[in-house]
Parts: structure tokens; sequence; C-alpha cells
């Protein structure tokens, strides 16, 4: 939408009179109904109308120093503000929001997604009476300490240690080696004075795995680190640099028995540990923030598919006719297949966030009644979908990027920090791999228990069909959503074959698992790609929407089948699924795809309903004035505030007269 009621250049007012549905239907329904949208431009409103957000200098030209004060203070500001209007903090997170407000990250971003949820998740009523309030409060600001200098995703091998003292009632916290360390969470360099610590727990010698600790990191008075504490930012990130990830290291730093979160499990008085009902149980609260980052991944794309979609339909470059003139070049077919794709994963990615949340819903339900049978599920699809959305996100936003060209470059069109903002979730968070081999994992071990006709969850019952299924007799939607269901299970099943190949052979299992692991991240990727187009098609499918969106959402379905079967063609061909004369038929069909979406692209894009302030670029203002916001944010340059730089008289003056 538009920062103020201005008119937009000739281009972007002829794409918009193209439009051929509702668009506040589709802002609606992306939302999550009227009332979600009524309440996001309500926080908009309010947030980016206040001058305080403003950067008189953009956040560029400063120094680290100054941008983490300005983020800081400008996050601040937010939790007080939205305090005061009675609203939640954590919906303004939801919303998207907060990118417009915080550039380059945000230092309260930890205290939020992870220290208080932790809280919430692992620990008990009393310790939830002693610790949440204080944190929702913002009188403790706390971060979540897990990922080590040498240790990430791996929990049991994490190195720091928590000993239990029986004789004072307490645990000892110690880095016993510089990979030891904690090591990225954010907001622990400069801002946290807490931490949820996750630590091996020893009693008597004995290691009982890792568990979570409050710690108290910095006197509340002063800030200052307490004694048996160091702590420092780890220096210049890729970005997020004002998110102040930092490092800790403890020195046999002493905390009350009664500060181990202890819902699950618990350490009693005299040593005794008290084991968890389910191993599984403190892992199930902390889903909800993959959950996030599915929703994150699908709101960055948002950004950048906007940015480029408008900035395509401004930019006209060379001749598709010669002597003719110089066409946008979103009616070039290259830069259609660039754009147009990403926003159909935009919709893929939204469905598949929102069919998550349920999933964790209903599993979240059930555990609370004490039934952990849908747990495994829930872990593989959540891993699964991070990882495919992190990885997609970031592919889809540098593909916005490169279509944009030369200026696509530039900070201001606001494309290198939004890449940056949404490659960091491919590490984080269980690092992608990682996460496609333990959904691999799952999938092996339900394949192997559907050959023992046992009942599978819903996500991995089709692994009880026949791999050797026929190829396809129609190309409809619901027929490429059966042949993404046909590849993957082949895929699957040669792969468990080749599993049991090599251990018949004599390689142990974990020797065997390894010498196959390239083909099961594969598996992974093509089970949570057929999830994420089967979840796509059943939304276009049963939303009660009009028959002129619904027919916009189609189309945009049928793209990203064709699109991921056209870049995926050899595993469609190995399965059998697909034919080469399909395949070439469903070529056809994607260049008519392009064809047909490209006027109504910069309309969908429109339905994404951005604010200028969030999109925060030269080239995808709602009013399309491109070339003048580039010369206008040169200008701003320090650079350029005299003729003649100091640094020519220092050293460019002498060079020049030195007649080498």
């Amino acid at each position: 939408m538009p920062t103020v009621d201005c008119a937009c250049v000739p281009e972007l007012q002829k794409e918009r009179e193209r439009c051929c549905f509702d668009k506040e239907e589709l802002t609606n329904l992306i939302d999550g109904g009227k009332e979600k949208t009524a309440d996001r431009r309500e926080f908009e409103k309010m947030l980016l109308s206040d001058p305080e957000y403003k950067d008189e200098i953009p956040p560029s030209y400063l120094s680290h120093e100054d941008s983490y004060a300005n983020e800081l203070r400008k996050s601040c500001y937010t939790m007080l503000k939205v305090a005061s209007a009675g609203k939640q903090y954590r919906e303004l997170m939801n919303s998207g929001t907060l990118r417009g407000i915080t550039k380059d990250g945000n230092p309260l971003a930890l205290h939020l997604a992870m220290f208080i949820p932790a809280i919430m998740g692992q620990g008990t009523s009393e310790q939830q009476d002693y610790w949440l309030g204080r944190a929702l409060k913002g009188e403790i600001i706390g971060t979540y300490a897990q990922t080590e200098l040498g240790h990430g995703t791996f929990l049991r091998g994490l190195e720091t240690r928590a000993t239990y003292d029986p004789a004072r009632e307490e645990f000892i916290l110690h880095s016993p080696s510089v990979t030891a360390i904690k090591w990225w969470p954010g907001g622990l360099g400069k801002t946290s004075n807490y931490a949820v610590v996750m630590a091996q727990l020893y009693i008597d010698g004995k290691c009982l795995g890792p568990h979570p600790f409050m710690a108290q990191l910095r006197d509340e008075s002063t800030h200052e680190s307490l004694p048996g504490i160091t702590l420092g930012e780890i220096g210049p990130r890729l970005g997020l640099n004002t998110n102040d990830n930092g490092f800790l290291k403890f020195e046999h730093y002493r905390i009350p028995r009664t500060n181990m979160l202890m819902k699950h499990s618990q350490v009693l008085k005299d040593g005794t540990y008290v084991k968890p009902k389910h191993d599984k149980l403190a892992y199930g609260t902390m889903v909800i923030v993959r959950v996030g980052i599915v929703r994150d991944a699908y709101k960055q794309l948002q950004r950048a598919v906007t940015i480029a979609t408008r900035y395509s339909a401004v930019r006209r470059q060379s001749e598709i006719v010669p002597g003719e003139p110089e066409p946008q070049i979103l009616d070039y077919q290259t830069q259609q297949y660039k754009v147009l794709p990403q926003i159909a994963s935009v919709f893929a990615l939204l469905f598949s966030a929102n069919a998550l949340a349920s999933t964790y819903m209903g599993v979240s339900r059930d555990m609370t009644k004490g039934n952990m049978e849908q747990l495994p599920e829930l872990h593989s699809l959540s891993s699964g979908l991070k990882a495919l959305s992190a990885s997609d996100a970031t592919e889809g936003v540098e593909i916005c990027r490169l279509s944009c060209g030369g200026h696509g470059y530039l900070k201001s069109s606001n494309l290198p920090r939004i890449y940056s903002a949404t490659t960091c979730a491919i590490t984080y968070e269980g690092e992608n791999t990682v996460l496609w081999l333990q959904v691999a994992r799952y999938l092996i071990k339900s394949y192997r228990a559907g050959r023992r006709c046992m009942a599978l969850s819903e996500s991995v019952a089709y692994l009880t069909s026949n791999p050797e299924m026929s190829h396809l007799h129609t190309l409809t939607n619901e027929a490429l959503v059966e042949a993404y269901k046909m590849s993957a299970l082949k895929l699957v099943a040669d792969t468990e074959s080749r599993l049991q190949k090599l251990c018949d052979m004599g390689q142990n299992s974990h020797h065997a698992w390894n010498n196959c692991s390239v083909l099961l991240v594969r598996c992974a990727q093509a089970h949570i790609r057929y999830f994420v187009c089967e979840k796509f098609l059943q939304c276009v499918t049963s939303l009660s929407i009009s028959a002129e969106l619904r027919a916009v959402l189609q189309q945009l379905c049928r793209l990203y089948l064709v699109y991921h079967v056209a870049l995926n063609q050899g595993d469609f061909l190995r399965s059998g699924a697909l034919t080469s004369a399909q395949i070439s038929t469903l070529e056809d069909d994607l260049s008519s795809l392009l064809t047909s979406l490209r006027p109504q692209a910069v309309s969908i894009v429109d339905a994404f309903d951005i604010h200028d302030e969030i999109l925060d670029s030269t080239l995808g203002a709602w009013d399309g004035r491109v070339y003048e916001r580039l010369y206008e944010d040169a200008m701003k340059s320090p650079l350029n505030k005299t003729d003649v730089p100091e640094a020519y008289h220092r050293f460019l003056k002498p060079l020049m007269k030195s007649q080498l």
C-alpha cells in the first residue's frame, strides 16, 4: 500500500488496472481473516508513523556500535509503546512489522522468541511465577544459550557442564575448553542479563545429558558481567549485525539448585535425579520456534518478490523486436521465470506454515494428556519444513536480487539485507543438512514399519503404497501431486534397499547410513516437497473464496507444481511417475502459465500489503519512482557532503604528484 496518498508511475498504474480479482480478499486470506488484517494495519499505523523510528542517517553509514545502539533504542521504545497501547508484543513479531523498524536485527529478538518460551515450556509453575512475569515486563532480558564454539546441532556433544553440589544445593556451571564457550546466541553479547543455558548435567560423576539452567549473567543494577562469567560479542556477520550475537564462558560459576528448569526432569536436594516421563517432552515445547522460522521465511520472500516484481514492471531494457521501444523487463519470459515462481512459492510456504501450526497445536494438546504418539510426526514435519522454507526462501530472495540487475546489488534496494536476514535460517535452529537427515531417519523407520503392515502417521502413510506404480495418464494438478508422491516413495524405497544391501555386505548400520546420506537427504527433500505441494492444492481447492481469486491461486499452484517438476526431472523419470513426453508437455504448460500470470503479478504482490517503510527499498516502493529514489538515496552518502574528500589530500594527491 502507498505510504501516502500519491500517484504511481504510469507503468504500475497500467499493471494495477489489469487486476482480475479482489486484492483485499487476497490480503485477508494471507493474514488469516479481515480482523487480523485490521489488527496488523493498526499496528503499522501506530508504529510506522512515529518519528522515533526515522533514521536521520541511513543505518548502512553508521559505525557498528552506533548501529547497535540505534536498533536497541528502537527495540526498547517499541516494547514500551506496544505495552502502553495494551497490545501483545508477540503479535507485532508475527506481523513482520519489526522488519521495517529494526533494519539490521533486533537485540531483543531472542528474549521474546526463545527465552520467554523456554521458561514457559520448561519451567515449573513456581519457576514461571518467579521469572516469567519479570521477563514479560522487561525487568530482566534473556537469551537462549545452546550453541557452542565447537558444537551446534548435536546436543549430546555439548561440553558446558552443570555439576551438582549437594552440600551447598548448587550447580557449578563450567566451560572446560575453548570449544565449550557458548557462541552465537542473539542478544548475548551486550543486551541480556540472563540466559537459559543448555549444559550437561553431572551428578556424582555421571553425565545425565543436556538440561536447561537459568543463569544470571550481569548485575541487574550496573549491567556488569558477574564474577565467573566472561561475555562479549562474536564480531561482524553477513547480516543481522545489531542482534549482538555473543559468546559466554563459565569459570566454576555457581547457581542455586532451583535454577534448573524442572518442568520435565528434576534434581532433588540430595542429588536424586527424577527422569522426565518422556525424553522428548522438552523438545516438543520448542517446536514453535521452527513454526516461526517457516513463517518468517515466506515473509522475507514476500518482501523480496514485491520489490523485484514492481521493479520489473518499471524497468525498461533492450528490445524484443528490433527498432521498437524498450519493453518492461517483466515482458521477457526469462524475467517472468525468475519472478513468478517466487510469488507461487510464497503461497506454498504460507499454506505449509499454517498446516504445521495446526499440527503443532494438535500434538501439544495430546502431550498435555500424556499422549506422545504424534511427536515424531511433528518433529519430522517441523524439521523438514524449516529446512525447505529456509533454503527455498534464501534461493528465492537471491533470484529476486539478480532479477533486479545491478541496482539489486545496492543496499538501498534492501535486497542484500533481506538476503542476509534469510540465509541465516539455513544454519540456526538446526543446520539444514542435519535436519534433512533427521527427516530421512523418520522416513526409513516408517517405510520399514509400513512393510510390516504397521499403521503410519498421516504424512508418511503413502509409504505403504506400491513403489512400482505405473506412470500417470493425466496431468491435472491432482495428478501432478500424485507424481510427487510416487517420486518420493520410489526414492525412499530405493534408498532403503541400498541401506539394507550395504548392511548385508557387512557394513554396520552407522557406516551404511553415512554412505547413503546424500540419497537420504534427497529422500527427505522429496518427501517434504510432496507435503508442501499437497497442502498447496488442498488449500486452493477447499478455501471459501471467490471464483476469480481461486482461478489465480490455481494457476499459482500449478506453476509451483510444474516449476519443481522441471527442476527435478530426473526423479520423476526415474520413478516412472512421468514420461519424457509428459515432461515436455509440462514445459509447454510452464510457458503458458508465465504468460497468463504476468498481467496479475503486480496486483498479487500489492495484495501482500507490505508498507513502504517495511519494504525499505528504492526499487520496490508503491509509487514506482525508482530512479528518483536511487538518486535521492545516493545523495545521503557522507562522502557526498564535500566535493573533495580529505582522503584526496592525504593519499591520492601525493600519488598524482609523484611522477611515477
